[in-house]
């Protein structure tokens, strides 16, 4: 019985807190700009992100490839956004919360490269 109660708890707490890190969660918040400074210490790491989606490619490789900006960063160091992989389909303006896997010099072939990407990203609108 502890155990429904609890596991309701959590269903609570995610739809009252979306995009939030849970207790017992160890996916760090993070904004575009801090995870491309921290992208060496988060890689291989889940993170927690909300930003807007500014560029969508569906269906590359068997992925959507999202662009997504929060306001942090600048174009001119080119740390203001962030590419995003994920099954989960998304527009352009939609405002997300994202979770997803911090990956480095991923390369996928055919011209697809990139110094950091996040991956496998779980959409939250």
């Amino acid at each position: 019985m502890f155990n429904v109660i609890r596991g309701a708890a959590l269903a609570v707490a995610m739809v009252a807190l979306p995009g939030a890190a849970l207790a017992g969660d160890n996916h760090a918040t993070k904004t575009v700009a801090e995870i491309h400074s921290q992208k060496a210490e988060l890689s291989g790491k889940r993170v927690h992100l909300q930003g807007k989606v500014v560029k969508v490619n569906n269906g590359i490789m068997g992925k959507n490839f999202l662009h997504i900006q929060d306001g942090s960063g600048s174009a001119a160091q080119g740390d203001n956004d962030i590419t995003v992989t994920t099954q989960q389909t998304a527009n352009v303006g939609d405002e997300l919360s994202i979770d997803a896997l911090v990956t480095v010099n991923r390369d996928f072939g055919y011209g697809y490269k990139y110094a950091l990407i996040l991956e496998e990203a779980k959409l939250t609108r």
